[in-house]
């Protein structure tokens, strides 16, 4: 067995995975999201040990699995959170800041007037933007008294959530992150596969605190004995968008999947070098596999399933998110009704921070049906703008998208998105492929799967969905949604 931790933005899950992908546990939590102040996002970093250290016992119990029977443990995570911890002890210094925090604005503002941009996009392949790591690490080192000293006297570890469990599991003896989630916190150079002393210098954060950058598929320790009766080695370290990637079989340049959570993440396989973007993308590491680096364009969309829950828990339009489904497919269209999901901003490709959620085309006789419709359409919507983005960086028509996520149970989701994007969607016969690709990649590092070739042989279709809209109908929908998206930027800042 390979044990998966997956420690996303709202739950933490861990999967049991037997040698040929198949799940043969899992087990869920969620835990609480705060929000502070209008655009601040944060999550106690307890609360994501916790959770995660709870399902990961919980999973091997229910399916009587006991740890020796364990080849290793494989950690995907939400990838731009940040926490800071003492070394000495292990406690979280500050609330962790999540990767949808918009605080840090005004400092990426500052440092695009100074003209620095272009060096952070030469170097790391992102924008300077709130979504990114660096930022984050600063504001706590400006803001939370006392914390600089005692980082610069090497008190204080900081790390992304991957970086973070690793130092629990392993009981402070490992620091360590790898390729995938350094490269995005605006700090790691994409070209030497190292952090950047001169943007470490810029952000003002001191060196002792990073942790060591390693692959994506090696040995990096083990767990303490006490935590599941006997250490388990850890065999993966990898953000959750790339490990779905992995586990998406996309392991051929031009292969492209996206992941429907919280947000929407769209990757495309662009081989062993990076590919700079010229159409508001983000060049990015996939992952490693010994020394073989793969890189990836990447489009990040901040509110897809985020969307549904604002349906459910601030509306109470429904009850469930799954509930959404048979609401939006009572009608036949929105009638019209266009939303703009931008609660945090926009991501790529607009990269606009001040956008603020909108709903247009509303009439007296618009319901609930019609905007848990238009809920669903926004999230292929922006799917379908990244996409764009993607053929026009890659020089070459994408034929077929395939999707994951918690979201792709939604059949008229995906029958939506085929219409809207007028490409065949594939869903996988394993959808769990964020779990899937960490657990493939710890695999790898232990000897349970011999090569990338053998894990892409077990990638299996659920379903395809196919275009059945016009060409006509698909542009000009398109079209009245760019311009929703025209009144919904420049909103917070005008």
């Amino acid at each position: 067995m390979i044990l998966a931790l997956d420690q996303g933005t709202t739950s933490s899950r861990a999967i049991l995975f037997d040698v040929t992908g198949a799940v043969r546990g899992i087990e869920q939590q969620e835990f609480p999201q705060h929000y502070p102040q209008a655009g601040w996002v944060e999550h106690d970093p307890e609360d994501l040990w916790f959770s995660q250290l709870n399902v990961a016992a919980r999973v091997l119990h229910a399916a009587g699995v006991r740890p020796q029977e364990v080849r290793a443990i494989g950690i995907a995570n939400q990838r731009e959170t940040v926490v800071l911890w003492e070394r000495a002890t292990g406690r979280p210094v500050a609330p962790a800041i999540v990767w949808q925090d918009r605080r840090t604005t005004t400092l990426c503002e500052e440092l695009r007037a100074q003209g620095l941009e272009p060096l952070f996009r030469e170097r790391t392949g992102l924008p300077l933007d709130p979504y990114f790591s660096a930022p984050k690490v600063r504001w706590l080192l400006d803001h939370v008294p006392g914390l600089r000293a005692r980082a610069e006297r090497g008190e204080i570890a900081f790390g992304t959530v991957d970086t973070f469990l690793l130092w629990r599991l392993t009981g402070g003896a490992v620091h360590a992150t790898d390729v995938s989630n350094a490269a995005r916190t605006l700090l790691f150079d994409l070209h030497r596969r190292a952090w950047s002393e001169e943007l470490i210098a810029l952000m003002q954060i001191p060196p002792a605190m990073l942790p060591a950058v390693r692959p994506s598929s090696t040995l990096y320790g083990e767990t303490v004995s006490d935590l599941f009766g006997a250490p388990i080695p850890i065999g993966s370290l990898v953000g959750d968008q790339q490990a779905a990637t992995f586990g998406q079989a996309c392991h051929a340049p031009g292969m492209v999947k996206n992941t429907y959570g919280t947000g929407c993440f769209l990757l495309m396989n662009t081989g062993a070098r990076p590919q700079r973007s010229r159409h508001g993308l983000l060049t990015t590491v996939g992952w490693q596999v010994q020394d073989a680096v793969t890189y990836a364009l990447e489009g990040s969309v901040f509110v897809a399933g985020a969307a549904v829950q604002w349906l459910r828990d601030e509306l109470q339009v429904i009850r469930t998110a799954a509930e959404i489904e048979a609401l939006a497919a009572s009608v036949p269209d929105s009638a019209g009704v266009y939303f703009v999901p931008a609660f945090a901003g926009l991501g790529a490709p607009y990269w606009d921070p001040c956008a603020r959620g909108t709903v247009l085309g509303l009439t007296r006789g618009a319901g609930r049906a019609h905007l848990a419709r238009a809920v669903l359409e926004a999230v292929c919507f922006q799917t379908g703008d990244v996409l764009d983005a993607m053929q026009a960086d890659y020089g070459q028509p994408l034929t077929a998208l395939r999707v994951d996520g918690g979201m792709t149970v939604n059949n008229t989701l995906l029958q939506m998105q085929a219409d809207l994007l007028g490409i065949p969607v594939t869903r996988p016969a394993i959808t769990e492929t964020t779990a899937l690709g960490a657990a493939y990649l710890a695999g790898l590092a232990v000897g349970l799967w011999q090569d990338v070739e053998q894990i892409g042989a077990q990638w299996q279709v659920d379903r395809v969905f196919t275009p059945q809209i016009s060409g006509d109908e698909r542009l000009s929908r398109r079209d009245a949604w760019h311009r929703a998206v025209e009144r919904a930027r420049n909103w917070s800042c005008a």
